[in-house]
């Protein structure tokens, strides 16, 4: 039998102190100082520099919880930039890279094995090299041997999970040098501000009724979760809420985003996970079909209940046909029976908004994971999965 979520450990302080213990909530709850120490130790590493490079292209190496940082650059930069701009995990580089552009690897450590071949690959073909990741790491070294630039993070008691906004505000800053996205100063500063509002809101001490990353938590439990999003960073929420629910709160987990996965994710509505035909007749699914929610269902003859569909909307609070779209998506799910969580964030600004849905999706994935008994940092089969590829 697998690990039964038990809500009450989310209102014991002690519980999940003693479950936490790799500290993962006290490394989401730095995320603000996150973005303030690293802007700091951007500018001293000398990242103005690129404001004098007028590159080609740009290239953003990145892989496993470094992702995000990828998909963030490229989110910034789609309406602004006149230059290709394009992520890369592993590999070759592409084939265009060269001496009139700029590679920028980020990764946690400094020692994910691909992002380091791809900076050294960017160092042999002579690009602007801008590294991200441990001080006195591997890629710190490629990048000096490059003389390129390197903005050094803190890596104690934080993972590549926990640690995105500490990646991503030299990237965000580096694309704010190049003039190729707004983010500068000014705008980290109101970014480190709402993830520590968030952090505020999410903190442990703080009871499910009332914090809304334990009521997420308690709303994916023994649910199969369908995570869209909606606005001009949907994409770059929705990849990062699912990778957060499925390796740190161990659910599998499908995601979308609007426009394009509007009919993907509303056709599973009456699929095999889908609440059942009213009427009791199994709807497509035939006759030999049992509703997911039918409280006569023997557990021994008919086997498990399957998991409900849970749609967790992340919705952009701007206008526009993707809001209305969203709309529409909530609204067929809620008529399907499907159970919808709203995540909604105040601010004017899409990077804010992005960054209200990413710390409270992190946080109710790590909740998810408590409530189970986990500590959401270690995983005993991620252990093995890195012995296999020597990471």
């Amino acid at each position: 039998m697998g690990a039964v979520f038990d809500e009450g450990r989310l209102d014991d302080e002690d519980a999940l102190q003693a479950l936490d213990r790799g500290e993962t909530l006290r490394a989401l709850a730095g995320a603000g100082a996150q973005v303030r120490r690293t802007a700091a130790a951007a500018g001293e590493a000398g990242l103005d520099r690129l404001r004098d490079v007028e590159p080609r292209g740009v290239v953003v190496a990145a892989a496993g919880g470094s992702v995000a940082v990828a998909d963030l650059f490229e989110a910034v930069s789609r309406g602004a930039a006149a230059l290709p701009v394009q992520s890369c995990s592993s590999g070759s580089l592409p084939g265009w890279v060269g001496a009139l552009d700029v590679v920028l690897a980020v990764s946690q450590s400094g020692r994910a094995a691909g992002t380091l071949a791809l900076a050294a690959e960017a160092a042999r073909r002579g690009a602007f090299l801008v590294t991200v990741g441990a001080a006195d790491s591997p890629l710190a070294d490629v990048c000096a041997r490059a003389h390129g630039v390197h903005v050094p993070i803190a890596v104690e008691g934080s993972s590549s999970r926990t640690s995105m906004w500490a990646q991503a505000t030299p990237a965000l800053l580096a694309a704010d040098a190049m003039g190729i996205a707004s983010t500068g100063q000014a705008t980290l500063g109101e970014l480190a501000d709402v993830l520590d509002a968030a952090a505020t809101d999410a903190r442990p001490g703080s009871e499910s009724f009332v914090n809304p990353a334990k009521v997420l938590a308690v709303e994916l439990a023994e649910s199969t979760p369908i995570v869209l999003g909606d606005g001009p960073f949907g994409d770059v929420a929705a990849r990062r809420a699912a990778a957060m629910i499925g390796r740190t709160g161990r659910l599998p987990v499908a995601h979308g985003c609007l426009p394009d996965a509007a009919s993907q994710i509303v056709a599973c509505f009456d699929g095999p996970l889908a609440p059942g035909d009213p009427d009791g007749d199994g709807g497509s699914g035939g006759s030999g079909s049992r509703r997911v929610d039918d409280i006569f269902a023997d557990p021994f003859l008919d086997g498990p209940s399957r998991p409900p569909l849970r749609l967790i909307m992340l919705r952009d609070s701007s206008d526009g046909a993707s809001h209305r779209l969203a709309d529409t998506v909530v609204s067929v799910a809620e008529d399907a029976g499907v159970r919808v969580s709203l995540v909604d964030a105040p601010s004017a600004h899409p990077l804010l908004r992005l960054a209200h849905h990413v710390a409270l999706t992190d946080f109710a994935a790590s909740y998810l994971a408590l409530g189970c008994g986990f500590d959401p940092a270690t995983s005993p089969h991620v252990g093995m999965l890195r012995g296999a590829r020597g990471a």
